[in-house]
């Protein structure tokens, strides 16, 4: 079975994926700050965004593509793919060291756990 949808939302995310991390780099390199992020806010800014990206894609993906391959159409995988999508972006524009409750960060937190439950529903669905 070849998983073009999952295929195309793994290539996306592996793009922001290596953009956020060489933000990190950039960031480490102008701070000359090796590990963790020593007292500079940007830095540690940069890598809960790449983290927090890192931290959530693979069991979207895995969950995309369990349902991809128990036959849920595209359309439907497309939504959640975009949806965890526009939810990683909002969440990384929306984090911030000031405000806990930012709106962006708020959405894309919520965004990503829909975009996961709707693959978890489907597939515990087809297994009833």
């Amino acid at each position: 079975m070849i998983f073009h949808v999952t295929a195309l939302y793994a290539s996306l995310i592996a793009l922001g994926v290596i953009a956020l991390a060489n933000i990190v780099s950039a960031r480490r390199g102008r701070a000359r700050i090796s590990i963790l992020h020593g007292d500079d806010l940007g830095l540690a800014l940069a890598i809960r965004r790449h983290g927090n990206l890192v931290e959530n894609a693979p069991l979207m993906l895995i969950l995309m593509g369990l349902c991809e391959a128990n036959g849920l159409a595209a359309p439907w995988l497309h939504a959640m793919g975009l949806l965890f999508l526009a939810a990683r972006v909002a969440h990384a524009a929306g984090l911030s060291a000031d405000r806990l409750m930012a709106p962006l960060r708020l959405a894309g937190g919520i965004g990503t756990q829909v975009a996961m439950l709707g693959a978890v529903g489907y597939l515990l669905w087809q297994q009833f």
